[in-house]
């Protein structure tokens, strides 16, 4: 009798942390790991978040596996221009993506030589220091999948300071209407991504921008499975980036658990948005 009343007891106290767990990650917070290049200078590969799920309101795409529980999205909010969002990438909502939120519903959009239009105003892009990062193994591997020519993305990018390999990218600080300022990158002058007809946003969509500007594949694009995205519906949005919980710069090996602690970079542990 006690072995079963303990298993029971288990049973039971694993069913309560299932249900935490799915409300947790649902409707409060969830991780979200960086894959990808796309919005550095912010975000480097390996880089760990916590997003909240609260601030835009409730979806399907809120829940794990996007299960169909809610229909459309409930206690909707819009979000700022300048946030930096996760959400479901049309056309196929299969995967997360993260961008910066550029357009809002009704705003006009456009790329003029590199330089984003809004409403029929560029928005002011302003050089600063070049961004200078050492290269990792989490970039050397990131390259290898996109047959790179550099773990830099090109050659000219790579830098050698004393015996070590950095890359060097040319960083500019755009400011938003009402005085929001990021950073990005602009490393390939006359991209494909550099010269836009406007395009009007409508109801209900979004227009996302990677901040790495010539690496990323966003709304600038039409839609395509597994790259560009197109206008982005809002009821695809998952939530927005609050901090930096975590970043590896990809040297770490499970069986020598000291790599844990050497590959971190803690400096970027705790960054907000």
């Amino acid at each position: 009798m006690t072995s079963k009343s303990e298993t029971r007891d288990f049973v039971g106290f694993l069913i309560k942390l299932g249900l935490f767990v799915f409300i947790l990650r649902s409707f409060i917070v969830a991780p979200f790991n960086i894959p990808s290049e796309s919005m550095q200078p912010r975000l480097l590969i390996g880089d760990y978040l916590i997003v909240a799920k609260w601030p835009y309101g409730y979806s399907r795409y809120s829940l794990p596996f996007g299960m169909p529980l809610i229909p459309g999205r409930i206690l909707a909010n819009t979000p700022e221009r300048g946030d930096v969002a996760v959400f479901k990438a049309p056309p196929d909502q299969s995967l997360d993506y993260i961008k910066r939120v550029i357009g809002l519903p009704g705003d006009v959009i456009a790329m003029q030589d590199g330089v984003v239009v809004l409403n029929g105003k560029p928005i002011p892009k302003q050089k600063i220091a070049d961004l200078v990062i050492p290269v990792t193994q989490n970039m050397i591997d990131a390259s290898r999948g996109e047959s790179a020519l550099s773990p830099c993305y090109r050659p000219e990018f790579e830098a050698m300071i004393g015996s070590e390999r950095y890359c060097r990218y040319p960083r500019f600080r755009e400011t938003l209407p009402g005085g929001r300022s990021y950073d990005v990158l602009d490393v390939d002058q006359g991209g494909p991504g550099d010269n836009r007809e406007p395009i009007v946003v409508p109801e209900g969509q979004l227009f996302m921008m990677g901040d790495n500007r010539d690496r990323s594949a966003d709304s600038r694009f039409p839609a395509r499975s597994g790259g560009a995205i197109g206008l982005v519906p809002m009821q695809n949005l998952v939530g927005k980036a609050m901090f930096s919980a975590f970043s590896t710069d990809g040297s770490a090996h499970w069986l020598l658990p000291w790599t844990w602690f050497t590959a971190a970079r803690w400096s970027r542990i705790g960054e907000g948005f």
